[in-house]
């Protein structure tokens, strides 16, 4: 399996740092291996800050505040198995484009502080939580689902040094 993960800053001087990069495709790779998903794949992952983030999850969900993260998937999938055949789209690889991520790194700088852990880790989190929301999980559909989310979360980020 290849991934292939395309970071796009929306906002200049948003997170140039090569080291936090190098976290949000490690976590990309590290969810899709951890869920066995076995096609080749892309995602997209756009940096912005508050503002940017307000204006998407208004425009997108109706909700006029900033979050930390958003997750548009391109598929549909319960619990990290598609309820659809995933086909190519029209990758030379084979590749199926999962969805887009949209993180707020103004948040995460600032959730980091909150819980008194490094900005990686918090980048890290927000990135397997955006990925397992494109693989179906959905911790809004009860307390077994959020358990479960949970757990894929921590078992990710414990494989890649960014547990708490």
């Amino acid at each position: 399996m290849t991934v292939k993960v395309s970071v796009y800053r929306k906002k200049r001087g948003v997170l140039e740092d090569k080291q936090s990069e190098k976290t949000i495709r490690a976590c990309v790779r590290e969810t899709l291996k951890s869920e066995a998903f076995e096609k080749n794949a892309e995602v997209s992952v756009s940096l912005t800050d508050d503002a940017g983030i307000r204006e998407i999850n208004k425009e997108h969900r109706g909700i006029d505040k900033a979050t930390d993260v958003l997750s548009f998937p391109m598929w549909e999938f319960y619990n990290g198995k598609a309820k659809e055949s995933l086909e190519n789209d029209g990758f030379e690889d084979g590749a199926v484009f999962l969805g887009d991520v949209v993180l707020s790194v103004e948040r995460a700088v600032a959730q980091a502080l909150e819980y008194g852990h490094g900005v990686s880790r918090e980048l890290g989190f927000l990135t397997v939580h955006s990925m397992l929301h494109l693989l179906g999980y959905d911790h809004e559909r009860g307390e077994a689902d959020a358990g479960l989310m949970r757990e894929h979360e921590e078992r990710v980020l414990s494989r890649l040094g960014l547990s708490r």
